[in-house]
């Protein structure tokens, strides 16, 4: 699990750097990019969709681990749009509070018992 928190910690640092020299260089221009190289049809816009379905996959396990509550699907949707921002912090929260237990981190406390 150690590894597993170091990965996401990891993650974590670098999207945030990144994303914050991206906006500092382009501002926050990022739906008309993302669908505009969608529409051409192109490799960019591939890789958009394919991570937009990682996206959507992600918002979905969020929003049924939490049983389809209304936090589970305010949750969802800030996965959705969050990425692995939202998604590294998330799991790193989950992992201290399951305590290395790999069922409780997957399927919520409820599920799991």
């Amino acid at each position: 699990m150690t590894l597993f928190r170091l990965f996401l910690a990891t993650c974590l640092v670098a999207i945030t750097a990144y994303t914050a020299v991206t906006v500092a260089n382009h501002g926050f221009n990022l739906l008309p990019v993302f669908f505009g190289d969608m529409a051409e049809m192109g490799w960019p816009g591939q890789f958009n969709l394919d991570f937009m379905c990682f996206l959507a996959l992600s918002a979905l396990w969020v929003a049924w681990r939490h049983q389809f509550s209304a936090s589970g699907l305010a949750l969802a949707v800030v996965a959705f749009f969050g990425g692995m921002l939202f998604l590294s912090i998330y799991l790193l929260v989950l992992t201290g509070r399951a305590r290395g237990d790999m069922k409780v981190l997957l399927l919520g406390e409820g599920r799991a018992a």
